[in-house]
């Protein structure tokens, strides 16, 4: 069995994302803000793919374009989202952060870099698994699988850009305080940004499986979509709103994940 990901592009990337993380994590300290790691989740994959299309070299292949270019498209909406909701005027550290930075103490400084931006930078190398193993190939040209990955990418961003957009729209509502969103895209799922965000990832493995060995790249997918499932996505935001009566009439009628339509009461 052939190694897909090459060592070079491997370890290239695994120094470039510690010195990354540990650069966020800095800034985290200058501006005593741990939440910044949000943002830094967009833009490292950005810094990875176009690491790799520059370590290629001039011109690159096809498939390497088509990653860096759906990487980045996606990145820097998210980025930008985050950043715009967290870094708003009046508006304090995310209260998952503030939290830990309440409970961690004294401690707080030394787990954050190791719990919160080394870990993130971890998990940010599984999750790029598609963008390494593309990085590895040699040849690559603009093929069914390419074409197929692209269009179930572009699935993938319309679901999460346009969910974040109807959930900010109706936050920004007075009268929707303390509601559940249960309109638009968010009437079929309950989490249509993480369903959109699963999505791109598998998408972005497709556009692999034209070349030998090509499977390895949905390491990325498996494990966004795992975590969006069961550890720090659904889970972790939906205790927040357990037990509440709004919430699981909601619940009983709209699917957790994947878009369907909804069940009647």
């Amino acid at each position: 069995m052939d190694l897909v990901i090459s060592w070079a592009v491997l370890s290239s990337c695994v120094a470039l994302v510690f010195i990354y993380m540990t650069l966020w994590f800095a800034a985290s300290l200058l501006f005593r803000r741990a939440d910044i790691a949000d943002i830094a989740w967009g833009l490292g994959f950005i810094t990875i793919a176009v690491w790799l299309l520059l370590r290629a070299g001039a011109p690159g292949t096809v498939r390497q374009y088509v990653m860096a270019v759906l990487v980045t498209v996606w990145g820097l909406r998210l980025a930008w989202h985050v950043a715009r909701r967290n870094l708003r005027p009046g508006h304090g550290e995310d209260p998952r952060y503030a939290a830990w930075r309440k409970d961690w103490g004294r401690w707080f400084t030394v787990r954050s870099y190791l719990q919160v931006f080394l870990l993130q930078g971890l998990f940010m190398l599984a999750v790029a698994t598609p963008i390494l193993v593309s990085g590895s190939l040699d040849a690559g040209g603009l093929g069914v699988f390419e074409v197929l990955g692209a269009l179930t990418w572009c699935v993938g961003f319309v679901f999460e850009a346009l969910g974040d957009a109807q959930l900010a729209r109706f936050l920004k509502a007075p009268e929707n305080r303390g509601h559940v969103m249960d309109r638009g895209l968010w009437s079929w799922t309950r989490h249509p940004n993480y369903f959109g965000e699963a999505t791109m990832w598998w998408g972005l493995a497709v556009t692999c499986l034209g070349a030998p060995g090509g499977w390895l790249a949905f390491v990325g997918p498996v494990t966004i979509t795992w975590s969006l499932l069961k550890v720090s996505g659904i889970p972790m935001l939906e205790a927040s709103w357990a037990g509440k009566p709004e919430w699981e009439d909601y619940k009983a009628r709209t699917s957790a994940f994947l878009p369907l339509p909804p069940r009647k009461a």
